[in-house]
């Protein structure tokens, strides 16, 4: 088995919907234009509220990928 090296990069998705479908959002994203993505590592979850409520929810990543 070859050694790899990976990258770290930081990205920020966002949805009005959940934290799951802000992540999702991010990783398809980027995907388009970052190749060999192998992991995600969630750092922050935030949101922003009106009227009370959640209108929005914000989640901080960091993808790994593979070096080439």
């Amino acid at each position: 088995m070859s050694d790899h090296v990976y990258r770290l990069s930081e990205i920020v998705g966002s949805s009005p919907t959940s934290t799951d479908d802000a992540i999702r959002t991010a990783l398809r994203k980027a995907s388009q234009t970052v190749r060999n993505i192998e992991w995600f590592q969630t750092e922050e979850i935030r949101g922003q509220v009106v009227d009370g409520d959640v209108a929005y929810f914000q989640v901080r990543l960091k993808i790994g990928f593979r070096v080439d």
